[in-house]
């Protein structure tokens, strides 16, 4: 009797070198800024950019990096929603992170998904939508039904213990997931870690 191969999935490590290296952390300070030139934080941030950058970068190498409180407003557009948003240190730290693992992740996605994806906008999703559209409706001669559907507070109750064992499947740098439970779990303290 045959028996069942096993998948093997292929893990990353010594990745918190590129994610810490200062060529990282100097683009993540760019696409963060990106859009927000003008806004004070950014300025704020700026005027003593080199600093601030070396700071962030020291941070990180000695692991000492804590995220800032996040800052929480409501918006409506036009239905009512609770934001909250990093500070604009921690949000070039977010996309020093992206910058290395979403490479690794982004090939493991299926072709239509278009949430925060490179080349896959508003644009894409609308042409993807209008080619299933007509596939289902036979070129629109029989009528077929959409759901639509929003999970309600998603990122304020996804799981962060089942978000972190998913990482660690394809990530093997246990400073890369410590740095990622400190943002996803800002009361993780230093002796969780020692306990890992």
């Amino acid at each position: 009797m045959a028996q069942p191969t096993r998948l093997i999935m292929k893990t990353f490590n010594n990745l918190y070198k590129k994610i810490i290296s200062s060529e990282n952390i100097n683009s993540a300070w760019k696409k963060a800024r990106k859009g927000k030139t003008k806004k004070d934080y950014v300025l704020a941030f700026e005027k003593n950019l080199g600093k601030n950058l070396l700071d962030l970068q020291f941070e990180l190498k000695s692991q000492v990096y804590k995220p800032l409180p996040l800052k929480t407003f409501i918006l409506r557009d036009p239905k009512t929603r609770i934001i909250s948003k990093s500070d604009f240190r921690d949000r070039i730290v977010h996309h020093a992170i992206v910058n290395i693992l979403e490479p690794i992740f982004d090939k493991t996605f299926i072709y239509d998904s278009c949430a925060n994806r490179a080349g896959k906008g508003t644009s894409f999703a609308l042409n993807r939508f209008d080619l299933f559209k007509r596939k289902a409706t036979n070129n629109l001669k029989r009528e077929v039904f959409c759901f639509k559907a929003d999970i309600k507070h998603y990122f304020q109750e996804v799981n962060h213990s089942i978000l972190i064992k998913l990482l660690e499947k394809k990530i093997d740098d246990r400073k890369v997931i410590f740095l990622i439970r400190k943002i996803v779990t800002p009361n993780f303290s230093s002796r969780e870690r020692e306990r890992e």
